[in-house]
């Protein structure tokens, strides 16, 4: 033990100590400026704004600001935006990240997607025009005919063509609703812009 602590009060040992502190803090010191330069730390570049531009001027707004950039899913179809462009991205313009950050961007598809069209048939106007609005279907018009079921839906026509239950339209697409007029005898009458 006598022989230990004279080793620890050894000039030998104290040397040897103090130049593996140096040591240490030397290589935490380059530890660090290398660790900052690698990471940037310190330097931020701004998000651009990618909104309504196309995925390929996106891809070059993206690489000459540093950054990389991924394409989500598309979305549901706004009208708003140019079809194929981008509607929205994180993180949002005007963010500071640092270089080579993904940027995520969701693409406008080309359209409204298809829904199928609910069997409305035999059941009434009102009823009708609830399922259809429900799918994202609009009914723009509501003609009466001579049948005997007032207000009960006998035909759905889109565009003038008679559609069946099942049939895929883009949604919002306008739908046409041929009703009974409560009669099987006297004149059919048209009703627009109902509801």
């Amino acid at each position: 033990m006598k022989n230990f602590i004279n080793f620890i009060r050894s000039k030998t040992f104290l040397i040897n100590l103090g130049l593996a502190l140096v040591a240490v803090i030397i290589l935490c010191f380059l530890a660090l400026k290398w660790l900052n330069k690698s990471t940037h730390h310190g330097e931020f570049v701004e998000v651009p704004d990618l909104s309504k531009l196309s995925v390929m001027e996106m891809r070059e707004v993206v690489e000459d600001a540093n950054l990389r950039y991924e394409v989500l899913d598309s979305a549901n179809y706004d009208p708003d935006y140019p079809r194929f462009s981008i509607i929205e991205q994180n993180p949002p313009a005007g963010n500071k990240v640092k270089q080579n950050r993904k940027i995520y961007v969701t693409v406008n598809p080309s359209g409204y997607k298809k829904v199928s069209v609910p069997n409305v048939i035999q059941v009434t106007q009102r009823n009708a025009s609830s399922m259809l609005r429900a799918v994202g279907l609009d009914v723009q018009r509501i003609t009466y005919i001579n049948e005997l079921g007032k207000d009960m839906v006998y035909y759905i026509k889109h565009k003038g063509k008679t559609i069946k239950p099942g049939d895929k339209l883009p949604k919002t697409s306008k739908i046409e609703l041929v009703c009974g007029n409560g009669s099987i005898t006297g004149s059919a009458r048209v009703k627009s812009d109902s509801q």
